[in-house]
């Protein structure tokens, strides 16, 4: 089983212009049904909005491209995500004649970003920025890259100026700016503490991006970078040390042969929660759960017992100990990413990869068994905690 620190690498990350582009469909489908596209046009959509620019940057992130992300509630309402990658892409290509990046605003897209030359994008729905426009009464890209800064501006997914190169600059990112528009939302007032919440989320599955939010109507910034990563989060969910059964938080990660899926597991039991389980595929959140949560149950319900059979607590005689029992002030947090995620539900949040949650039940057999083998003591006390929930 191959291993890895860091997230999937794409193959051809440097290849990123205009010839991975695919069109779909355009704005005025946008417009006219734009719960089709973000969910609603209430408090969530209007939020998806942000999630949505900011996914882009996650991908330059995870390609090994950017290591900051900073977001802005401006003074007017508009939102502001500015990222240090390689810029969107400011290639014209033929015959259609149009700079990349105004293809990338325009023309809609779903699901896994391939025209991008990602392998792994961030979030699971992925309707991309072409809604953002389509949805925004203005909006402002700004891109340095090519030795120069860039600029063009939309209003209401329409461009009304063409993409301008200005000075020379080193620098290399995009930064965009866009207005909700009123006539579409039910509200156009963003909530710095939702923001903050998801931010803060993304900042512990994707380890050592730095992710900032700033409001400026006004608001203290807040800056999110955690290289513990998902044994910071398990640390931020179980926030009282009297009360953790073990400490540190077991935390283990893998990436299969293939190279196609890397998961991300850390783990603690607790006595002051009933416990709860945090789901994630590519880095969005999987409420309704999924193939990969069920791995993760499956496995820790057999290994549990297998071991406390092993070390005598209990006998083979008794009955299994019960997969309830065993969640009972157990905090977890399930990351994976891989290239195509399978999405079902009521929300569309219920991943159904089966490779995914085969490789979860693999990953986690082999980690958290060795890790129970190596630290007894801490392991006896799980299983003294987890059989007292049982009585």
């Amino acid at each position: 089983m191959a291993q890895s620190g860091n997230p999937i690498q794409p193959a051809n990350v440097s290849q990123y212009d205009a010839s991975h582009i695919q069109v779909l469909e355009g704005r005025e489908a946008i417009r006219r049904r734009p719960g089709m596209y973000i969910g609603s046009i209430g408090e969530r959509g209007l939020h998806q909005l942000v999630y949505e620019v900011i996914s882009y940057a996650v991908d330059e992130h995870l390609a090994g491209h950017a290591d900051s992300i900073d977001v802005t509630i401006t003074a007017d309402g508009s939102i502001r995500v500015a990222d240090n990658g390689r810029g969107l892409s400011v290639e014209v290509e033929e015959p259609a004649g149009k700079p990349a990046v105004e293809r990338e605003l325009t023309e809609l897209s779903f699901g896994p970003k391939p025209r991008t030359g990602y392998w792994v994008s961030g979030g699971i729905h992925g309707v991309g920025l072409s809604v953002v426009n389509a949805l925004s009464s203005r909006l402002t890209v700004e891109i340095h890259r090519d030795g120069h800064r860039w600029t063009q501006e939309y209003e209401k997914g329409v461009p009304i100026t063409a993409l301008t190169r200005h000075e020379e600059s080193s620098g290399h990112g995009t930064t965009l700016v866009f207005l909700p528009d009123g006539d579409i939302f039910e509200s156009t007032l963003y909530s710095f503490a939702t923001l903050s919440q998801r931010l803060r989320e993304l900042a512990f599955l994707n380890q050592g991006l730095a992710i900032t939010l700033t409001d400026e109507r006004p608001q203290r910034p807040v800056r999110y970078h955690h290289i513990d990563g998902l044994r910071a989060y398990v640390a931020h969910l179980n926030p009282y040390p009297p009360s953790l059964v073990h400490s540190p938080a077991i935390a283990f990660e893998s990436e299969n042969e293939d190279k196609t899926i890397f998961v991300q597991v850390a783990m603690q039991w607790n006595t002051w929660s009933t416990g709860g389980f945090h789901s994630f595929a590519n880095s969005t959140r999987t409420h309704e759960g999924g193939t990969h949560e069920e791995g993760f149950r499956t496995a820790l319900t057999d290994i549990v017992n297998d071991y406390a059979q092993r070390q005598r607590q209990i006998t083979e005689d008794d009955e299994d100990i019960t997969a309830e029992a065993i969640y009972t002030g157990l905090t977890a947090v399930i990351s994976v990413k891989l290239a195509h995620p399978l999405v079902e539900g009521s929300t569309r949040t219920k991943l159904s990869n089966p490779e995914a949650g085969a490789y979860v039940q693999e990953v986690v057999r082999e980690h958290l068994t060795d890790w129970l083998d190596h630290h007894p003591d801490e392991a006896s006390a799980i299983i003294r905690h987890i059989l007292n929930t049982s009585t």
